[in-house]
């Protein structure tokens, strides 16, 4: 851990040039202490590093130094910076070698081209926060820890024990053998099997993780992408219900946060948006579809049109005298 510290220390200073310890410190996430003691390091293995006093003052590379990382041509460089410019720190706890990955992949380039290859990358935005519709969804968080372990026995193919607060249940633990990891508009998924049925593990709900010594019982070789169209088309195939629904824009994520899932959208001409989605059932659907009143018009399907009619006409006919006697 120290050597990666250590070379990511090098290469901010080398691409950023000079640095307070406060920014290292933030930046390679440690303490300024760390980072003092880092400097002293480097210095004793030879590393020009020097120290600048005064306001203004920090840490900097003497001029000319290079390390020397190659093997990336100018595109190379360019797809995996826009790649990393994205949401991906926040991708299965990866943020920090992400960050140390970038650092790496600028310093490989040739002088010529490291700066041209920086700067188009910032002309590309992949996943931004916002997009032109409404506000995404805040990503769900998992902690440090649990995530560590999680990946860990994913990659080393491990059982897993993880303390696990299904919809409506206690927290249980449970021994599962993991498959792969999935992230999909800003949820994570664990893939795995328990005693051998397939399971799917919403991230956000696993509450602590171990790793165990026993080897997980799962092929040597994966298809992730297979493995997850077959989950999700098992899990839609089930007792629920899909809609087709035009809604306003501003309240897309009131809908989406009471469906099931999303299985298309698309705008339509006048404004609104078309989105299929899926409901637990009829009720369910009638339920959430009302609480959105005339922002959302259900297309299909016919039945859940007749609920949602027959609620508003038995609504209607308890105001439409006047008389809140005869109401009561």
């Amino acid at each position: 851990m120290r050597a990666d510290r250590l070379v990511s220390l090098v290469l901010l200073l080398r691409q950023r040039g000079r640095l307070t310890a406060d920014t290292l410190a933030r930046e390679l996430e440690v303490s300024t202490r760390t980072v003092l003691r880092d400097i002293e390091a480097l210095s004793a293995a030879g590393v020009p590093v020097y120290a600048e006093r005064g306001r203004n003052g920090g840490f900097a590379l003497l001029p000319g130094f290079r390390t020397e990382l190659t093997g990336l041509n100018h595109d190379e460089a360019l797809a995996l910076l826009t790649a990393g410019s994205g949401r991906g720190e926040q991708v299965f706890g990866l943020g920090s070698a992400l960050a140390s990955a970038m650092r790496k992949v600028t310093d490989a380039l040739p002088e010529s081209h490291r700066v041209t290859a920086s700067d188009a990358a910032r002309r590309f935005l992949v996943e931004p926060e916002t997009d032109l519709l409404s506000r995404r969804p805040v990503p769900e968080e998992v902690a440090g820890a649990t995530m560590t372990e999680i990946r860990r026995a994913v990659l080393t193919g491990h059982q897993l024990r993880i303390h696990y607060a299904a919809t409506g249940q206690a927290p249980q633990w449970r021994t599962v053998d993991p498959i792969g990891l999935v992230t999909v508009r800003d949820r994570s998924y664990l893939l795995a099997t328990r005693a051998g049925a397939d399971r799917t593990y919403r991230m956000s709900r696993v509450l602590a993780a171990e790793e165990l010594s026993e080897p997980a019982r799962r092929p040597d070789q994966v298809d992730l992408d297979r493995v997850w169209r077959e989950r999700c088309a098992q899990f839609l195939s089930g007792d629920h219900i899909a809609v087709l629904v035009r809604v306003a824009p501003q309240r897309r994520e009131d809908l989406l946060s009471s469906a099931v899932a999303v299985r298309a959208a698309a705008p339509d001409p006048d404004g609104r948006l078309r989105l299929e989605v899926t409901y637990q059932d009829l009720r369910h659907a009638e339920w959430a579809l009302w609480q959105l009143g005339t922002d959302a018009v259900v297309l299909a399907p016919g039945a859940l049109r007749t609920a949602l009619r027959d609620r508003a006409t038995a609504l209607a006919s308890l105001y439409g005298d006047g008389d809140p006697a005869r109401g009561a």
